[in-house]
């Protein structure tokens, strides 16, 4: 029993670390070196990690410097940050890559918006479908329905606790992607 509410609320943890994650990549038009985690370099054959191959600094708001460790790799990971397609053009001066970040458009900021909801949405029916499960796996128990309706109402107020956590880092999201 305590185990299903244990595996349930590390599903749920999970899911929430998933829409972190996947926030981090909607831009709010600063600076974030998270934004090039996806980016995957061909190196000497094998795809391999940019974070692997330099260091992504942030001299300023809306500026990523990249200074690779060896400077030969330089036009390869030129290269991948055009064809990983996150709205960056890199300008390669030799010795370092520097990614201007442009500042966003009120459309754009929307858009942006919609993205995040729909992300957050996308959690929600995550958690949905983890507090379907254990319910599922409540109801195989060889225990009494009143242990049942109980454990039930533990996997609910579960659900609720992170459906409000959603809703908190949506809110906070969103305020950082519309503050100008």
């Amino acid at each position: 029993m305590d185990e299903i509410l244990l595996e349930t609320e590390n599903k749920m943890q999970e899911a929430i670390s998933n829409m972190k994650k996947r926030f981090t990549n909607v831009r709010a038009g600063r600076a974030n070196p998270a934004i090039l985690d996806g980016v995957m370099v061909t190196y000497y054959g094998n795809p391999t990690p940019l974070k692997q191959l330099a260091t992504i600094s942030v001299p300023e708001a809306r500026q990523l410097v990249i200074k690779p460790f060896d400077k030969s790799c330089l036009s390869e990971i030129e290269k991948a940050i055009f064809e990983a397609n996150i709205g960056l053009t890199p300008n390669n001066n030799g010795e370092t890559i520097i990614l201007i970040i442009p500042t966003l458009t009120e459309e754009t900021r929307k858009d942006y918006v919609k993205q995040v909801k729909q992300i957050s949405e996308d959690c929600k029916i995550v958690l949905r479908n983890i507090r379907q499960d254990a319910n599922k796996d409540i109801q195989k128990l060889e225990i009494t329905e009143d242990e049942k309706k109980g454990s039930s109402e533990d996997v609910q107020e579960l659900i609720n606790k992170y459906n409000k956590n959603v809703d908190e880092l949506l809110k906070e999201k969103e305020n950082e992607l519309l503050t100008v």
